[in-house]
């Protein structure tokens, strides 16, 4: 499959409701209070993931890019006015300089939010990785999200599932341009479990610490799939929030 299909796949359609994780559960009420849910015009409505990761800055995937975005931060059911939900248009979208959409490298940006969140037990950052260590393969993770179960079956209600990272061999014989340097290989492909429609931009959570944002799968969401490696971006990252935090917020 074309690399420029790959990037479609994880995109939730034009107008279309969010729905499900592949082989997941509803997740409990406000266990991942990182989650973020990320509305762009591009320009019809579509949606992705992310995830906070410091009061003023939500990390999503660079594929999400639109021209007006802003994120739902508290929400568990995205269909309702929850009043945990705490919804902040975008100040601006920082998507990585060298971010390649041709072949999905460098699916890694930033969201500076125009206001920032209040913390609570609905909305509070995820921890990012410290080093550039790599994961070890069956390394047990987390991922939550409201992207689509199937082509014909959605729900608004947040999910999430486990999923074991793999080998690098496992994401190079599939993808084309599969780099372990900066991506991540992850859901076992014996089983039925994985992102999907909808679920760009959301993260890997190992240990409770943020170390892939999904990036790409197969048409039909059967893993494994690719997570972009968090930790191989860790000096921009960190300079770029650095950075905004100096010219301060609007």
């Amino acid at each position: 499959m074309q690399p420029l299909l790959l990037l479609v796949v994880l995109l939730l359609p034009p107008r279309a409701r969010a729905g499900q994780i592949i082989g997941g559960q509803e997740a409990r009420p406000h266990s991942h209070p990182y989650m973020a849910y990320v509305q762009i015009q591009t320009p019809r409505l579509q949606t992705c993931g992310g995830f906070l990761v410091r009061e003023d800055f939500v990390m999503t995937a660079a594929h999400c890019l639109g021209r007006q975005i802003s994120v739902i931060l508290g929400a568990h059911n995205i269909s309702t006015l929850e009043r945990t939900q705490q919804r902040i248009p975008v100040l601006r979208a920082i998507p990585h300089p060298t971010y390649n959409q041709r072949n999905n490298q460098n699916d890694i940006m930033l969201l500076q939010l125009r206001s920032r969140v209040t913390r609570n037990q609905a909305v509070r950052p995820v921890a990012l990785p410290q080093t550039q260590d790599s994961l070890s393969p069956g390394t047990l993770c987390t991922v939550a999200g409201w992207g689509l179960l199937g082509l014909n079956r959605r729900t608004d209600v947040l999910q999430d599932v486990q999923l074991t990272v793999q080998r690098n061999g496992e994401c190079s014989r599939r993808f084309m341009f599969y780099t372990g340097q900066t991506q991540i290989c992850v859901g076992d492909p014996r089983e039925r479990k994985s992102a999907f429609l909808g679920d760009s931009g959301g993260p890997l959570v190992c240990n409770n610490v943020a170390q892939g944002i999904v990036s790409y799968g197969n048409r039909f969401g059967t893993p494994p799939a690719v997570f972009t490696r968090i930790s191989s971006f860790l000096p921009w990252i960190r300079r770029t929030m650095r950075r905004f935090k100096e010219w301060g917020l609007e």
